[in-house]
């Protein structure tokens, strides 16, 4: 019987993914990527212990963090020489290695991810292989909104059972450890808007609006909304929460491509957004920024880059999260990202990273997916599911960690045409 999510679960056919016959019998020859890694790691290390109960200590060169990894089969090495992190991921799912704590085998990746070029990326003909089947989910239009239903309805029901009260899947920004999560979505919402300045009956547009929680924000600040979203089951969400919050003349949600959108608005927000666009659209996503705004108009964006040392490396091979969780998607590199904003009359302006935010926001999110599948809140979801979910959200807490990832805020102003 078919659950809800498995297209996640199979989302690496076509994806190679290290295993078969070959990859059995040279498995113990593998070892020799061990002797690469400890030699690689700047910073950190792993405490390992090896198939047949051999410990060995890799890295340790300077302080950093600290990863106990357990191998019970060679052939987790070779998913992770041949395959990289679609691979790793496989091995952890058929046991062929763990840990008793994965965030901090990631944030010890993270940390040195410079300095392992491409010791955990798939090379050869697999990485040719996943970077073909990668290109077919590209944002092109008529893909766009398959490639956001894959991720972003998997059902109402399914988000509301671990995210905040407001709907939020972004980060938040604490003020303290004491702050409610809610408290802490809130601000970076607020924080946002504060950024475009706008003042009572000015318009907003919002492109990619969510379950709609910043819209009702700004719309409790007396401005006109149109929230984009390509996503069904987030518009259903939004426009119930709008008219229980009595703000159904002030915000319009539209089922509708970036792409699409021609008029003039005050200001633009978009908050983790571009992520799901591609490279190849950047521009495109661009130019709608540019021409819904008029000369002075503000956008502000918050989104997730990574560090332009390995974009390249990380473009080109198809990674965990752009196989299993969100096709089509890609990192922002963001000196290419500024440079193409400037080249459209967007200026770049007040960049403010909170990377640690982001650490925070995940394992709240991790401990109230946790208790959700404790107290059975979905039926529909196979444990296989459930693995999967956490380890995403595992893999993404040690990548904003150890700083190979970030998430900032930043101001645009349209210059005069």
């Amino acid at each position: 019987m078919s659950t809800r999510g498995e297209h996640l679960l199979r989302a690496d056919r076509g994806f190679a993914t290290g295993g078969g016959t070959l990859a059995r019998l040279i498995a113990p020859a593998f070892e020799k990527v061990l002797d690469e890694i400890d030699r690689r790691l700047a910073c950190g290390g792993i405490e390992a212990t090896l198939p047949g109960g051999r410990k060995r200590r890799l890295g340790f060169h300077a302080t950093g963090p600290t990863a106990v990894v357990r191998l019970s089969s060679w052939r987790a090495l070779v998913r992770l020489a041949t395959s990289g992190s679609v691979g790793w991921y496989k091995a952890w799912t058929l046991g062929e290695w763990s840990s008793p704590d994965a965030v901090k085998v990631f944030e010890l990746f993270s940390a040195n991810a410079v300095q392992l070029g491409n010791v955990g990326r798939a090379k050869g003909p697999f990485r040719w292989l996943n970077a073909l089947a990668h290109r077919l989910r590209d944002n092109r239009p008529a893909k766009a909104r398959a490639n956001i239903a894959a991720h972003y309805d998997l059902g109402n029901d399914f988000y509301s059972a671990w995210l905040d009260a407001t709907m939020t899947y972004s980060s938040a920004r604490f003020a303290s450890p004491s702050d409610t999560f809610e408290e802490a979505q809130l601000r970076k919402v607020n924080t946002l808007l504060d950024r475009l300045e706008l003042g009572r009956g000015q318009r907003l547009l919002e492109i990619g609006c969510g379950w709609g929680t910043l819209a009702m924000e700004a719309a409790k600040r007396g401005v006109s909304v149109v929230g984009l979203t390509l996503s069904n089951e987030q518009k259903a969400w939004a426009e119930r929460k709008i008219r229980e919050a009595g703000l159904s003349d002030r915000i319009e949600i539209r089922l509708q491509d970036y792409r699409d959108t021609a008029e003039q608005f005050d200001a633009v927000a978009s908050v983790e957004m571009v992520e799901a666009v591609g490279r190849r659209w950047w521009g495109a996503y661009l130019d709608s920024i540019a021409r819904n705004l008029g000369a002075g108009g503000r956008a502000a964006l918050q989104f997730i880059s990574i560090d332009h040392r390995i974009f390249e490396r990380y473009a080109t091979n198809a990674d965990f999260i752009q196989t299993y969780i969100f096709p089509g998607g890609l990192l922002l590199d963001e000196p290419q990202f500024e440079a193409l904003a400037g080249e459209r009359g967007l200026s770049w302006q007040d960049r403010d990273g909170f990377a640690c935010d982001y650490a925070e926001t995940l394992k709240r999110w991790r401990d109230r997916y946790d208790d959700a599948v404790a107290r059975r809140a979905f039926p529909d979801f196979a444990e296989a599911f459930h693995n999967l979910w956490r380890y995403y959200l595992m893999y993404c807490e040690g990548g904003f960690r150890g700083g190979a990832i970030d998430v900032a805020q930043i101001t645009m102003v349209k210059t005069a045409n």
